[in-house]
């Protein structure tokens, strides 16, 4: 039997998820959690194999819910289950080590199977999900430029030297150096002229 534990913050979803699952021979409810600190608290005395997290609940969230279970159990298998799909959403549960991201439409099949695939060690992604994520990574978000780097970056544009850009910002060469190579860097570019270029392409300078 594949034990689990379900976290939502609603008791109406609850007990349908646990309605839907226990017509499973294979799977069992062994508790449930109305918010992240009684998941916390409840994973240590039902010790289930599979938990089903809610994300957004009052007090602590599912993403610090899951932080705070693997941190105690580094091989529980949490599963996010949620009718959120946004990018941040989807990142902050994969970053905390969610084993999966499920949305609250999917039939109890798919429910079933996800949770056989988590406690078998599987990583489990509803498919619009697992899209997100590939083109996250194919088209990563571009780092924003600090301060000092715009500053720096504005001056080269005018045509300024290394040694010309220390003296007005009063710093060293090395350092006007060391913020170029972290503009190329972000920007993706590989020499001044280029970095200057795609800068006010994107109006980084304002």
């Amino acid at each position: 039997m594949i034990r689990i534990m379900l976290v939502d913050d609603h008791p109406v979803v609850r007990e349908g998820l646990r309605g839907m699952l226990e017509a499973e021979p294979d799977l069992t409810v062994v508790g449930e959690a109305g918010s992240g600190d009684e998941a916390v608290a409840l994973d240590r005395v039902a010790e289930p194999d599979v938990v089903l997290m809610d994300l957004r609940m009052p007090g602590l969230d599912g993403v610090g819910a899951t932080k705070r279970i693997l941190r105690a159990q580094p091989s529980r298998r949490i599963v996010v289950l949620t009718t959120y799909e946004t990018d941040a959403d989807i990142l902050r549960a994969v970053e905390a080590g969610a084993s999966g991201y499920l949305l609250k439409d999917a039939s109890r099949t798919e429910l079933a199977n996800a949770i056989r695939a988590a406690a078998r060690g599987e990583t489990v992604l509803a498919p619009s999900v697992a899209g997100k994520l590939v083109n996250r990574v194919r088209n990563p978000e571009p780092q924003p430029l600090s301060a000092r780097e715009v500053e720096v970056l504005r001056l080269v544009a005018k045509g300024g030297t290394n040694a010309d850009i220390g003296r007005a910002l009063h710093i060293s060469e090395a350092t006007v150096k060391t913020h170029l190579l972290r503009v190329f860097g972000k920007l993706g570019v590989s020499d001044r002229t280029a970095a200057v270029t795609t800068a006010m392409a994107r109006n980084l300078l304002g």
